[in-house]
């Protein structure tokens, strides 16, 4: 068989190897011509995969190594009995990550404490329930918002959008969709901005086209919100001005954890197995290569419960040498940043997870809050 798959797709050549003959291509210029003779296609989100792209092809699976799919034309798929699979759930618990050390640094920089805070949860999928995980163990109050689990579960304790709309933070953890009953589509529009109140914490790492740029930029300005934001309208080519607004700005890698590419990688290299039901044989490494763990020492002499744990969520992702490498994409050439919004996500360094650092001289004060937070107490 021959595989094309997009080259940042971690080990993708170790894992797809075995399923036969298989190439890299750089997912944005994936076009109809390149998919001839080639059976298996995995993609990243920035590859359209429609009628258009498979165009004359006889392409039997694909998969998308990405939790959303709003990429994927999935009933032109179903319609041409093409397999599909994604890797929902596998940056998960890296996004609820992103959530934790960018409220610690707002909080931080803002001078006030978490603890008490409510965090109006709009999506409570696998991302959201980490998140509202996480959350809890900061000391914060969580309202979660979820039309589809709220009308299918009779014990799930879901709030309406306003209600979440009016908590101290907002975060946004929802497929994109632009039908059906709960369409998400502009789901930040001016009308929804407006219910969230002055100086409230908005974080956006969900889909760029959740929000509507033009009056999210309005709205941020008139009630100084201080935003988050990890994805945007139109990626690569994201509005500079709404950059500028926020607190903390980053190129859609709320999900890049190493962690979490690599198990998107097992995902989609075991469903395509399962498809073709070829024998599993690649097994995914525990850690990069010449990679070594973060160590996290803490000074016993002095406990300051916030500060210590975002020194340990820190010493694991400092999110703002991401902040600081998405700012310099205003010193670009206007024509030139969706390239460098790119860049930034094929370089982006390797991130672990918290579960994955060692943790020394922890402070009973926080070893439980680290301990739901996801660190691993030994």
């Amino acid at each position: 068989m021959k595989i094309l798959f997009d080259e940042n797709i971690p080990y993708g050549l170790d894992a797809f190897s075995s399923l036969g003959n298989a190439e890299s291509i750089t997912g944005r210029e994936i076009s109809p011509a390149d998919l001839e003779n080639i059976d298996i296609l995995f993609v990243r989100s920035v590859t359209k995969v429609n009628e258009v792209l498979f165009k004359n092809s006889n392409v039997k699976f694909v998969a998308t190594a990405t939790s959303g799919s709003d990429h994927i034309d999935k009933k032109y798929l179903q319609k041409n009995n093409i397999g599909f699979s994604d890797a929902i759930g596998s940056n998960a618990n890296s996004v609820a990550e992103y959530f934790t050390a960018a409220l610690l640094e707002i909080a931080e920089r803002h001078n006030f404490s978490l603890k008490g805070k409510s965090v109006g949860i709009i999506g409570v999928g696998h991302v959201g329930s980490l998140v509202d995980k996480k959350a809890r163990a900061l000391g914060m109050t969580t309202l979660l918002n979820d039309p589809p689990r709220q009308r299918n579960e009779t014990d799930f304790n879901g709030c309406s959008l306003d209600e979440a709309l009016l908590a101290d933070i907002v975060t946004l953890h929802v497929p994109l969709t632009k039908d059906g009953p709960d369409p998400t589509f502009h789901l930040l529009n001016e009308e929804n901005l407006r219910k969230i109140k002055s100086g409230a914490v908005l974080v956006q790492a969900s889909r760029g086209a959740v929000h509507d740029t033009i009056a999210l930029k309005k709205v941020i300005k008139e009630k100084n919100l201080l935003c988050a934001f990890d994805v945007w309208e139109n990626e690569p080519d994201i509005d500079v001005e709404l950059l500028e607004l926020t607190e903390i700005a980053s190129p859609h890698i709320a999900g890049y954890s190493w962690t979490s590419k690599v198990e998107a990688t097992r995902i989609i290299y075991d469903a395509a197995c399962e498809f073709f039901n070829i024998k599993q044989t690649w097994i995914p490494p525990n850690l990069p290569d010449n990679f070594s763990a973060p160590e996290i020492n803490f000074n016993q002499q002095e406990v300051l419960i916030e500060n210590d744990i975002k020194c340990a969520v820190n010493c694991v992702y400092d999110i703002i040498e991401d902040d600081k490498r998405m700012r310099k994409i205003v010193d670009e050439q206007s024509e030139n940043r969706g390239k460098y919004f790119d860049t930034m996500r094929k370089q982006y360094p390797t991130r672990v997870e918290f579960h994955q650092a060692k943790v020394n001289n922890i402070p009973e004060t926080i070893e439980q809050q680290l301990s739901s937070l996801g660190f691993v107490i030994h």
